[in-house]
């Protein structure tokens, strides 16, 4: 299969938005893209948890562009370097996962992915590798060798490793091994380019210097957004509950997507969809910044589960949210005549406690038949229908 070399579409690629800066520099890059030659591309992942969100997901959608225009992709799963975790950005040492925990994570994450690149081509489909492979066949004595390319003060300058011992937090000395180890997952695959986010670029110039001087090779690093919120600087995160999660039910998805911050709006744009910057410029210029919202939630549902999916989550949402419409298909409980609507939810496991429903009450978070109650001591006296915030409702019946 032949390289495209249509600068047209190498351009839309390396101005869109999702990549931050190119080493050794960004027009060298782009006339190695031009010359026509195939390039080998990486990208590697530490499944440290079972499920990804949209910040994940546009290094995919990035990998699967460079795959269009003909260049061979891998993708790299660290199973062993998992097992170690990456210091990178972190001011605690990283909890160390044991393999099941890893190969459980990266079957999750494969199923995920699917929808984002071709697995499934004849002529050139992504490759999946694992760095277990290599790693874990390393003996002492070829590992002393490698290690003599790095030193400890190139170590302790990195900003995470100063933090700790300001604050007396331990480094522990597994962590120095990490960067060495994924610098050698360049060597293992002789690459040409490395794809990964902002806070990986100290490892990846690991990898280029070992290639360098094991291969005499070159090696290009792509550094791409890790799209933290411009007002608060938070990163997507399961472990905080912040961001838009793949493993999810189309409706969820677009729910979370409506839930973003405004100003995440043209980053999930740039990085999430397939629209041209020109659609995108476009839609940053509607009057009501929830219609963009809306368009949004809709093509990134539409690329995980499909249009009609996308357009049913949207319908509902409508109805839901616009139209403040009940839901068909919502739960049914029982209660006896007068019971209180407490001790009813609380029975069915709809709330956890008493002091729950009030805190929800005096929140006005509680409508009966459409209307807010400020009663604590509501008794169930016919069938009702009750909302529980913006968006649990049950049917409630004597």
């Amino acid at each position: 299969m032949k390289t495209i070399i249509d600068p047209q579409k190498i351009d839309e690629i390396l101005n869109r938005g999702t990549i931050v800066e190119i080493l050794p520099t960004k027009d060298e890059f782009r006339k190695k893209l031009l010359s026509g030659e195939k390039l080998r591309f990486y990208i590697g992942f530490d499944a440290t948890s079972p499920t990804l969100h949209l910040s994940h997901a546009k290094n995919f959608m990035l990998m699967e562009k460079f795959r269009k225009l003909g260049h061979e992709v891998i993708i790299l799963f660290g199973d062993f370097t998992a097992r170690i975790g990456d210091p990178s950005g972190e001011d605690f040492v990283r909890k160390q996962l044991s393999h099941k925990e890893v190969i459980h994570n990266v079957s999750k994450w494969k199923d995920l992915v699917k929808p984002l690149m071709n697995f499934e081509d004849k002529n050139n489909p992504p490759k999946i590798m694992y760095n277990g492979d290599w790693l874990s066949k390393i003996q002492l004595e070829d590992l002393l060798p490698l290690a003599s390319n790095l030193t400890v003060q190139q170590m302790l300058k990195r900003d995470m490793y100063q933090k700790r011992l300001k604050e007396d937090k331990p480094i522990y000395l597994h962590e120095f091994l990490y960067p060495l180890m994924q610098g050698y997952d360049s060597v293992a695959m002789d690459v040409d380019v490395e794809v990964c986010g902002t806070d990986q670029i100290f490892n990846a110039l690991v990898g280029r210097s070992l290639l360098k001087k094991l291969k005499n090779k070159d090696k290009y690093v792509i550094a791409v957004t890790l799209m933290e919120n411009p007002k608060t600087g938070e990163l997507m995160s399961k472990s905080k509950s912040i961001g838009v999660f793949l493993d999810i039910t189309p409706n969820e998805m677009y729910e979370q997507i409506m839930a973003q911050p405004d100003e995440m709006i043209e980053i999930l744009f740039v990085n999430n969809t397939l629209l041209s910057l020109e659609e995108i410029g476009k839609l940053k210029k509607l009057e009501n910044p929830r219609d963009a919202k809306m368009r949004l939630a809709y093509e990134i549902v539409k690329i995980y589960h499909g249009e009609k999916e996308a357009k049913g989550a949207q319908e509902k949402f409508i109805k839901l949210f616009q139209k403040r419409e009940i839901p068909e298909d919502i739960k049914e409980i029982k209660a006896i005549l007068k019971e209180k609507l407490e001790d009813v939810l609380i029975k069915n496991k709809i709330i956890p406690s008493k002091s729950e429903f009030r805190r929800l009450v005096r929140a006005k978070a509680i409508d009966i038949d459409n209307q807010t109650i400020n009663d604590v001591n509501y008794f169930v006296e016919k069938p009702i229908v009750i909302k529980i915030g913006k968006k649990k409702f049950l049917k409630i019946k004597i």
